[in-house]
């Protein structure tokens, strides 16, 4: 199992390459950050200092959508980083959404994410490929290689996943809802022809290190990652909205904890002691997250591995973000 480090972008930006440099040599194999230009800084300037630093180091977007940029540009962007560096780069994609809320805008539709997809894929690879009518290629491309992992939730997009994407992001750790949706994926690839086992899996959420598990050490990192199931509760209430409290097509759970969920702040998105995420409770953060010492974190990581997940992404927006990023080198990576 790949892990990877998953940042915002906030200033100062050598702050965060200090970070990945110091991912990769704990053997960290992914370096990841948010893609929300209004709330933070803009990610593709920032991965060129970073692949410049580092020698192995794959990062990307988790994740970008199809609006913020048009698509020959962030197939662009990613060409250009990989002509520069090797390719070490991979576009991590979804409908959109601080990027396109906080500007008040709407996501995507899944039908324009699966077209912002192909178009991304083959022009990032060297390919024609038309978009919004006009043909077109990057003739400068050689030998371009980009994976396109897309981000899911619900039933049709987690059926877009497995009929087109080269990976699949689930942003929560939860074993039930890992197996269920990776079962999903897989079941999608195998009705569009492919293979199940050519979509690699990547599990993205909090992890918070302590040192015992003593209740006072617990409780503070629930607290440090609560704000996490507020931000997978703006996809659940997506989902709710769409296909109803109680729906056959999406597990209750993960749509129960919700129903005291009112509103939502972007300015606080994805930040610890974010005030909208009272509603989470600690149950949610155990199952979404990991937490607790490096034993627990490997018994929950050991669990997504025989479920198939290829890689587990961490995020790291909490007041520990070196001890975990050390923790993890010393005391899980070399287990796994």
């Amino acid at each position: 199992m790949d892990i990877g480090l998953v940042l915002q972008t906030d200033p100062p930006a050598r702050l965060l390459i200090d970070r990945m440099v110091r991912a990769e040599q704990a053997g960290f194999s992914h370096g990841w950050t948010f893609d929300s230009c209004v709330l933070w800084q803009e990610p593709f300037v920032i991965y060129s200092r970073i692949l410049a630093a580092t020698e192995r180091l794959h990062v990307g977007t988790m994740v970008t959508n199809p609006s913020t940029r048009t698509w020959e540009v962030t197939a662009s962007a990613f060409a250009t980083l990989n002509d520069m560096y090797g390719n070490r780069t991979v576009c991590g994609i979804g409908r959109g959404d601080s990027a396109m809320r906080v500007a008040g805008r709407k996501p995507a539709t899944l039908a324009r994410l699966s077209e912002a997809m192909h178009a991304i894929k083959e022009l990032a690879e060297g390919r024609t490929v038309e978009v919004d009518g006009t043909e077109m290629h990057l003739p400068w491309v050689t030998a371009g290689a980009l994976p396109v992992w897309m981000g899911a939730y619900g039933p049709k997009a987690l059926a877009l996943t497995g009929h087109q994407a080269d990976g699949f992001i689930l942003q929560l750790a939860d074993p039930y809802l890992t197996e269920y949706m990776i079962k999903a994926v897989r079941a999608a690839a195998a009705e569009a022809g492919r293979d199940p086992a050519d979509v690699t899996i990547c599990v993205a959420a909090p992890a918070y290190v302590t040192a015992d598990d003593s209740p006072e050490a617990l409780a503070h990192a629930r607290e440090q990652c609560r704000w996490f199931g507020g931000m997978v509760g703006n996809h659940v209430a997506d989902l709710v909205s769409h296909y109803g409290e109680h729906s056959d097509l999406v597990p209750e759970a993960l749509t129960a904890y919700i129903k005291d969920r009112h509103g939502y702040d972007y300015s606080h998105h994805g930040r610890a002691g974010n005030p909208d995420t009272e509603f989470v409770p600690d149950e949610i953060v155990d199952r979404f997250c990991l937490i607790g010492t490096p034993a627990a974190q490997l018994e929950k990581l050991e669990r997504l591995r025989e479920l198939g997940v290829d890689q587990f992404a961490v995020y790291a927006m909490h007041d520990a973000v070196e001890q975990t990023i050390d923790a993890y080198g010393s005391d899980v990576i070399p287990h796994l």
